[in-house]
C-alpha cells in the first residue's frame, strides 16, 4: 500500500465557517473523512496534517522522507509567499500536488501566482473539497507510474 502525506495550511481549520460561498460548507473534519475514504478505495494510506504554522508544515514534509511516496499540499495563504515550503518540497524529492479549494486564478490578482507550484508536478484548484479527491487519484497514478 502506498503512502501519501496530505497537508492543510493556515486557516483551513476554519472550513465550514470561513467564507462557505468560496470554500464550501464542509468542515475540515468532513473533508479529512472524505480523503480517508477515497484513499482507502484507491489502496492508499494517508497521513493528514493541518497547521497554521509554516515550520510545522515544513517539519511534516521532512518527516515524509522514507514514508510517503507523494505529497498533496494545500498551502493556503502560504501559496503566494512561502519559499521555505517550496524548498522543503524540492528537498524531499517526492512528487507533490498543489491543491486549492477555490480557483485561485479567478480571485484577487495577488492570489494568481504560486511560489509553490514550480516545485509540484501539478495543481488542482476550484473544485472545493473534491480538489483533494482528484489529487489523490493523481497521486496514485504518479506512484504507479514510478512504481
Amino acid at each position: 500500500m502506498a503512502n501519501v502525506l496530505v497537508l492543510h495550511g493556515p486557516n483551513l481549520n476554519l472550513l465550514g465557517y470561513r467564507e462557505p460561498h468560496m470554500y464550501g460548507d464542509k468542515t475540515l473534519a468532513q473533508i479529512n473523512e472524505a480523503i480517508e475514504d477515497e484513499a482507502k478505495q484507491l489502496g492508499l494510506t494517508v497521513r493528514i496534517v493541518q497547521s497554521n504554522q509554516e515550520g510545522d508544515l515544513v517539519d511534516a514534509i521532512h518527516q515524509a522522507i522514507g514514508w510517503a511516496q507523494a505529497i498533496i499540499i494545500n498551502p493556503a495563504g502560504y501559496t503566494h509567499t512561502s519559499v521555505v515550503l517550496r524548498d522543503a518540497i524540492q528537498a524531499v524529492r517526492l512528487p507533490a500536488i498543489e491543491v486549492h479549494l477555490s480557483n485561485i486564478a479567478a480571485r484577487e490578482e495577488f492570489r494568481h501566482h504560486s511560489v509553490i507550484a514550480p516545485a509540484c508536478v501539478g495543481q488542482i484548484s476550484g473544485f472545493q473539497w473534491m480538489s483533494y479527491l482528484l489529487a489523490l487519484r493523481a497521486a496514485r497514478e504518479l506512484i504507479e507510474k514510478v512504481g
